[in-house]
């Protein structure tokens, strides 16, 4: 008897065939069949509108979800820091693959050599450059650390982006290093911004499908990273409870040493110049509220507030 092919939805873009093919290779390793079926997203039509004015709540997953909806696809894989914390009604999370590098990158403009790990070491309220970037919450906590920094909109794929920084006259932009890495485009004189929390399940590669698929679950289910999936879960816990999406400066890291679940996680003014941050630890086992019980902290420290003015 022939095996139905699972069919594997994703975006066009070189980073997210590098993903669904990584899941593809994964399930063929299992022993099953697969095919790859390109689906464009809005966030991929419309590359010159910023993220904030697009209301951008799922906006690089609507497309394929509409797709597994329809049954034109058996599964979907995304970036899951792109994920809305509320799935549409009848799609399920399938899996979580391991997380990869969840830091933020600064990619100098290969003309610009003045800029050194040295010169970021520190805030300085001096420091006048110009940084590209869509991300609402890299802005803020860019701007919250030098003030005088002047932003411009870059939107697109990782390698349209990555041209479109060769070809300004900005000083360098800011990217997922796992988007990078993954696509073999991190340069040598990129600098990690250590002191940048990440977007909420930055990193991490999600695979979701419709939940009465019992085929597809159960063939995806030994693809789930159980410690990515809970520290991920966490992040857009806290994600969710500040009520913030993509438009909203709303970081959060998870991670687990030692049997211990470190958290630590931001909210920011659309300027930068309000910052609330909390850092919680707990034992593993104790700490599944941990993403709720500190983002209720950040709210009652000042957040509603800021929460409020960005509504």
């Amino acid at each position: 008897m022939t095996q139905t092919a699972i069919r594997i939805g994703t975006r066009d873009s070189k980073l997210a065939l590098w993903q669904a093919e990584t899941v593809s290779n994964l399930l063929q390793q299992a022993g099953y069949t697969t095919q790859l079926v390109p689906v464009k997203s809005e966030g991929d039509i419309n590359l010159t509108t910023p993220l904030y004015e697009m209301g951008v709540q799922g906006i690089f997953t609507r497309s394929l979800d509409i797709a597994l909806l329809n049954n034109q696809i058996d599964i979907a894989v995304h970036s899951m820091k792109d994920v809305p914390t509320q799935l549409p009604g009848g799609i399920v999370q399938a899996a979580v693959l391991s997380r990869g590098n969840e830091k933020d990158l600064l990619v100098l403009h290969p003309g610009k050599t003045s800029i050194t790990p040295a010169l970021l070491a520190e805030p300085n309220t001096a420091l006048t450059i110009t940084i590209a970037t869509s991300s609402i919450r890299r802005k803020a906590q860019w701007q919250h650390r030098y003030p005088q920094t002047t932003f411009e909109n870059l939107r697109g794929n990782v390698h349209t982006r990555m041209e479109k920084l060769k070809n300004s006259n900005w000083d360098a932009a800011i990217f997922a290093a796992a988007g990078l890495e993954r696509v073999g485009l991190r340069p040598a004189s990129a600098i990690e911004i250590d002191w940048m929390l990440p977007a909420p399940a930055q990193g991490a590669i999600m695979i979701v499908g419709r939940e009465n698929d019992s085929r597809v679950l159960e063939a995806c289910a030994p693809l789930n990273d159980t410690v990515t999936a809970l520290c991920t879960q966490l992040e857009k816990d806290f994600l969710r409870t500040l009520m913030g999406g993509c438009t909203t400066p709303i970081s959060a890291l998870a991670q687990i040493q030692n049997g211990q679940l470190h958290f630590t996680g931001s909210l920011l003014s659309v300027d930068g110049s309000q910052k609330i941050q909390v850092e919680k630890q707990l034992p593993v086992e104790q700490a599944m509220q941990l993403g709720v019980i500190a983002a209720n902290e950040i709210l009652q420290n000042g957040g509603e507030a800021i929460v409020a003015s960005m509504k």
